[in-house]
């Protein structure tokens, strides 16, 4: 028996046990995880730092702070998710009352990717254990500092029964994989979202998968141009673009293209300095793979207007913007996953919505305009996973929102009570009186009684 197979079964038995079920225990954990990455909050900004450079401004309020915030959120909230709601029962049921409950699935496996290492990893353990179940939680093995630095908060904050951190590469990944659990919680590219669902299905298990795609920034002439350019800079290019919702290019309707493309540089300019390959803070790329994909993206696509150097030794590239590029382009054929930004025009909104509806839904979507009925339009008529309009990323941050794809960008839904929902079966049950008894529900009743039971089911 392989040690994986075997801490399987420990947490089975952990849960077999009814040791995650008191609510007040998932309440302690929670609160001991709190306690544990505040105590460890000064090695977990370093392991993001030496994996990724990213500052501590941006380490925090994209990491860190949205951990702190979700468990906070969570617990407050908790003794109300995990009540029983009543709902309606019908006139056939006379004398019944019917109620749903949450109940855990079991052992939970948790695989999160390297872009938001920290809080792409925590928030479902967040939800997981905040559902009552017991939790294997897999951090990138392209993220190793960081890796390591969640093995032991989660080691401090929780007994390997309940949630443990299984640390390795490709091959644990297959293994845990392989292995019977309640539930999947996957975060990654659709390719390994795939993967991930066929092995999910040898075992019927249930899955989520948070997954990915193109998403689309429309900009319409009516827009505050300057505004727009300065979010659409900070969605794109927070974490190097390495963003899952962030904005994968951008259509621009013609007449006010040129006047977006200046405005993209201003901003640049002042979110990362005229020299950004030099800004000690600026986010570097995850491995020098992802940098020589994004290079060929840059030399063999369209022209660059803005940007465009990259520091192989550093693991760096600029943030950019390219003009003159079509869907025939190299960097429209997949997710970007990095700050190369495409700005293509449009005259007409419908030109966006034949494009955007030929291809995958995407994981978020972004409109920058002052129209409410263009507002109203486009959120009609295109499906997407989340958004915003007039801003991007913002709704990521929100624990009131559900976050989750849509066909090939995702399946499910989690943040806020969302991943508690995830993480939890909805168990119907329907209590009966004993105090009478209807005989129109067997089949000795009269016709009369069919009558009766017609009207009432129809």
């Amino acid at each position: 028996m392989s040690s994986i197979t075997a801490l399987i079964d420990r947490q089975r038995a952990f849960f077999t046990a009814e040791r995650t079920k008191p609510v007040e225990e998932r309440r302690k954990r929670l609160l001991a995880l709190r306690d544990a990455v505040k105590r460890h909050e000064s090695a977990l900004l370093e392991a993001v730092k030496r994996d990724m450079n990213k500052s501590e401004f941006e380490a925090f309020t994209t990491e860190i702070g949205l951990v702190y915030k979700e468990i906070t959120h969570t617990l407050k909230r908790l003794s109300r998710w995990v009540k029983p709601k009543r709902v309606r029962t019908p006139l056939t049921h006379f004398g019944s009352s019917s109620y749903v409950m949450p109940e855990p699935y079991g052992v939970t496996l948790i695989i999160a990717p390297w872009n938001y290492p920290l809080q792409l990893a925590l928030l479902p353990l967040v939800g997981a254990v905040a559902a009552g179940n017991t939790v294997v939680l897999k951090p990138s093995e392209l993220a190793p500092h960081v890796a390591d630095a969640i093995a032991d908060v989660v080691a401090e904050s929780f007994e390997p029964e309940w949630a443990t951190a299984v640390l390795g590469g490709v091959e644990t990944s297959t293994e845990l994989l392989a292995q019977k659990t309640d539930y999947i919680f996957f975060t990654g590219s659709t390719a390994v979202g795939r993967i991930v669902m066929t092995a999910a299905a040898k075992h019927l298990t249930p899955v989520t998968l948070e997954l990915g795609g193109k998403s689309p920034c429309i900009v319409h002439s009516d827009a505050d141009l300057k505004l727009a350019a300065r979010r659409i800079a900070f969605g794109k290019f927070t974490n190097a673009g390495q963003t899952c919702v962030a904005p994968d290019y951008v259509y621009v309707q013609r007449e006010v293209k040129e006047a977006l493309i200046a405005h993209l540089g201003e901003a640049i300019k002042e979110l990362y300095g005229a020299e950004p390959l030099r800004n000690p803070s600026y986010t570097h790329i995850i491995s020098d793979r992802h940098v020589e994909r994004l290079s060929a993206f840059i030399s063999g696509s369209g022209t660059v207007r803005i940007g465009g150097q990259t520091d192989a030794a550093q693991r760096a590239v600029a943030p950019t913007v390219l003009d003159g590029v079509d869907w025939s382009s190299p960097v429209m054929q997949e997710e970007i996953f990095g700050p190369v930004l495409p700005v293509l025009p449009y005259v007409k909104i419908e030109e966006v919505f034949e494009a955007v509806l030929a291809r995958p839904k995407p994981l978020a979507l972004y409109l920058f305009s002052g129209s409410r009925e263009l507002q109203q339009h486009v959120v009609d008529r295109l499906s997407f996973g989340g958004g915003c309009i007039n801003d991007t990323l913002m709704h990521f941050a929100s624990p009131f929102l559900p976050i989750g794809g849509v066909g090939e960008s995702g399946i499910g839904r989690y943040h806020g009570e969302s991943t508690f929902d995830t993480f939890s079966h909805r168990k119907s049950v329907l209590r009966q009186t004993t105090l009478f008894d209807i005989p129109l529900r067997y089949p000795s009743a009269s016709s009369f009684g069919l009558k009766v039971i017609r009207k009432l089911m129809r």
